[in-house]
C-alpha cells in the first residue's frame, strides 16, 4: 500500500478523537482529513472509524490497522531522533536522562555545558522511568545499579553513587540518635514503597529492618530528601545532601555494601557523533572534579 499519509491521517485521528485535531497535528484542512480517511476505508473495503457526535472513535479493523501505524510512527520518531543527534555541529537537541537524586549536581553542569555551547537546546529526564536509547528516547543516560546489560550501548563508568544513613535534629530530638547498628532495630525510617532489590541499599534494607520499621514510603528522590529533613525517619541520601543541609547527621558509620555504580550510557549509534562526544567529555571532567567517587 502506498498510502501513508493517508494511514498517517487515520493514527491521528484516532490519536486525537477529532478531525479537526488531527488537522491541527498535521498542518492541514480539515476537508484532506476526512478525504484521506474515506479513501483508506474505500481502499481497505472497512470502516476504520465510528463516527459519532462527539468525535471518532476506531472500529476492530480500525483497532488493528492502528497498532501497525503507532508502531511506524515511532519508528519514524525514534530514526528522527538518531538522524538529530548525527550532525557534526554541537547544535540542536540534546536529551539526558538521570536519578531524580543526581538533579542538583546535574542541572549545573548542563547549564555550564549550554554555556560553552550556545546553540543546544537541553532536555534533561528524570524519574524511575528507564528511557531507551536504542529508540531515541535519550542521547545519554546516567544510570545507578548494575551495569547496563542493553544491546548496541556504549557503557562507561562513572565512579560510585554513595548513600549514607541520615538523620535531621528534629528527628535526634524526639526518636535520640542510634548507638549503632545494632539500635537501628529501634527506630524509624524512610524507604521505597516496593522491594527493588537491585539497589544495594535496598537489600540491606530488607535483609536488616523489619517491614513495619518503614514508615514512611515513597518512590521519589525529592520526597525521600524533604521527609529526612522534616524528621519522619531515618533515611538514605547521597552524601551530597551534606552540602546543602549541613545540619542532617550521619547516624552510623558507612558501609561499602551501601554504594551503588554510576553508569554513563551512550547508543552505539550516537556515541561517536560530535554533540554526544563533546557533552560525555564534558561530563566526565567536572564528575571527576567535582562529585563522582572513583
Amino acid at each position: 500500500m502506498d498510502s501513508w499519509d493517508e494511514v498517517r491521517t487515520a493514527y491521528q485521528v484516532a490519536r486525537m478523537g477529532t478531525v479537526s485535531g488531527a488537522a491541527d497535528v498535521l498542518g492541514v484542512h480539515h476537508a484532506t482529513v476526512i478525504r484521506h480517511i474515506d479513501a483508506l476505508e474505500g481502499k481497505l473495503g472497512a470502516k476504520l472509524f465510528q463516527r459519532h457526535a462527539r468525535g471518532y472513535t476506531a472500529t476492530e479493523a480500525g483497532e488493528d490497522l492502528l497498532r501497525v501505524a503507532k508502531a511506524t510512527d515511532d519508528q519514524f520518531s525514534q530514526l528522527e531522533g538518531r538522524i538529530k543527534g548525527s550532525g557534526s555541529e554541537v547544535s540542536g537537541e540534546l536529551v539526558i536522562t538521570s536519578l531524580e537524586s543526581m538533579a542538583r549536581l546535574l542541572s549545573p553542569i548542563l547549564a555550564d555545558f549550554q554555556a560553552q555551547y550556545p546553540d543546544v537546546i537541553v532536555r534533561y529526564l528524570t524519574g524511575t522511568r528507564l528511557f531507551r536509547l536504542e529508540y531515541g528516547e535519550a542521547h545519554v543516560a546516567l544510570r545507578a545499579g548494575p551495569r547496563p546489560q542493553e544491546l548496541d550501548n556504549v557503557v562507561q563508568s562513572l565512579g560510585l553513587l554513595r548513600l549514607g544513613l541520615f538523620a535531621s535534629p528534629a528527628y535526634i530530638e524526639r526518636y535520640g540518635m542510634p548507638s549503632g547498628e545494632d539500635d537501628l532495630a529501634n527506630h524509624r525510617f524512610i524507604g521505597p514503597d516496593v522491594e527493588r532489590l537491585r539497589a544495594p541499599f535496598i537489600a540491606w534494607m530488607n535483609d536488616n529492618l523489619k517491614p513495619e520499621q518503614i514508615v514512611f514510603r515513597t518512590m521519589d528522590a525529592i520526597a525521600t530528601e524533604q521527609a529526612v529533613i522534616a524528621g519522619a525517619g531515618i533515611g538514605f541520601l547521597p552524601l551530597w545532601v551534606k552540602n546543602d543541609h549541613p545540619e542532617l547527621q550521619e547516624v552510623v558509620p558507612l558501609r561499602d555494601d551501601w554504594n551503588g555504580k554510576l553508569w554513563l550510557v551512550t547508543h552505539v549509534d550516537l556515541h561517536r557523533t560530535t554533540k554526544v562526544q563533546a557533552f560525555v567529555n564534558f561530563l566526565k571532567e567536572r564528575a571527576a572534579a567535582d562529585w563522582a567517587c572513583p
